[in-house]
């Protein structure tokens, strides 16, 4: 839409000057319009369909069996691009389990560590649970937190 300072009058985009007055015309932006919020962690459309759908229960396997589902799933699925995305993905959380379990372990003399330890493990539990029903519906985004963790790139 369009607007006239002077008469205050509002007109289609397609009119430059007031049709009472004669002056200049300011743009408004719609309301309505809605933009489009782009997430640049879904690597979904990175993948093809049938490649996705073919090899989810691979996925499937990497978050509910870790180091297992990683051997089963470079055994079935070699060559798909989707599933190695997704054991890149549960590399990278069964690693950071692997250092939050040795640092509790270490630092055991005393109280506090192993406890925040045993929250970050629940922590990584649930993003394990998040991954693996973006798997279930075919989705390819990256892990919350462990993304942000930049030795694991």
């Amino acid at each position: 839409m369009k607007y006239c300072p002077n008469c205050q009058q509002t007109f289609p985009n397609q009119a430059n000057t007031c049709g009472s007055c004669g002056g200049p015309l300011t743009y408004i932006p719609d309301q309505n319009t809605v933009q489009p919020v782009v997430n640049l962690n879904d690597h979904t459309a990175e993948f093809d369909p049938a490649d996705i759908s073919d090899n989810k229960i691979f996925a499937m396997l990497l978050y509910l069996l870790s180091i297992a589902g990683v051997i089963i799933a470079m055994l079935g699925a070699p060559d798909s691009p989707f599933t190695k995305y997704h054991i890149k993905q549960s590399l990278k959380i069964t690693v950071t389990e692997f250092l939050v379990a040795i640092l509790s372990a270490v630092l055991a003399f005393t109280i506090i560590v192993p406890i925040a330890g045993a929250i970050c493990l629940g922590i990584l539990s649930v993003i394990n649970i998040i991954c693996f029903f973006r798997v279930c519906s075919g989705k390819a985004i990256d892990a919350p937190i462990i993304s942000s963790l930049k030795f694991l790139n």
